[in-house]
Formats: structure tokens, sequence, C-alpha cells
């Protein structure tokens, strides 16, 4: 599949998605970890709300590598198409302002998602 800056669109090459895919395992893998030790702990269950932390790296991580689009790239006005780090800058300022728009919108997303599940494993009666 070969990918393309689409301004609001598309900012990430391959490499680049794979990274934001390993961002969200990680992400996954620190909440199902600490998840586990506040179960083991005995923690009170509000507690748990500290999994929002983790949960918004995993939203981040999977939101980002599901559009395309880099939130940190599309703030700054940069994309990445080819290898990891050769960031090239945008130069139309119509595109940099879409870019900012969806950006913000995949934080909002992310924070949504990970505030929801954060309900979720809060609310599980354990």
């Amino acid at each position: 599949m070969t990918y393309a800056y689409v301004p609001g669109t598309c900012n990430l090459g391959k490499a680049e998605i794979r990274r934001r895919q390993f961002v969200a395992l990680l992400g996954l893998f620190f909440t199902i970890s600490s998840f586990a030790g506040l179960i083991a702990a005995g923690a009170n269950q509000n507690a748990r709300f500290s999994l929002f932390v983790p949960l918004l790296v995993f939203s981040i991580g999977f939101i980002q590598s599901r559009k395309r689009f880099c939130l940190a790239y599309g703030l700054m006005g940069t994309f990445n198409l080819g290898k990891l780090g050769d960031l090239t800058r945008v130069q139309s300022p119509e595109d940099r302002k879409a870019d900012r728009k969806t950006a913000l919108g995949i934080l909002l997303q992310s924070a949504a998602l990970a505030a929801v599940l954060t309900l979720v494993l809060v609310a599980i009666p354990l």
C-alpha cells in the first residue's frame, strides 16, 4: 500500500503507522499490568481512575494508527511518509489548518475513548 500526504487525512507512512501500533500495544500492556496490580493489591475501586493515563497512551496510538495521522505532526505542521524521523514541512497554511483540526479531533477522540474505558474498568466489581 502506498501512502500519500493528504491534508487533514493522512500524514504517516507505513513505518510511522507501525510505531503508533507499538505505542498502542505498550499502553494496553501497561493498562493490563496496572489493573492486575491494583486488583492484586486490593486497592480501592477509585484507584482504578489512575488507569486513565495508560489508557490514553493506548487510545492515542490506536486512533493515530487507524487514521494514519499523527496528532503531534499535525500540530507541528509536518508529515512523514518515508523512513522514521524523515519529516517534511507542510507548506500551505490551509493544509496546516486542516492538519491542526484533525490533530485536535484525534486528541479529543482519544481522551473520550480513554475516559469510557476507564469508567468501564472502575465499574467492574472485583
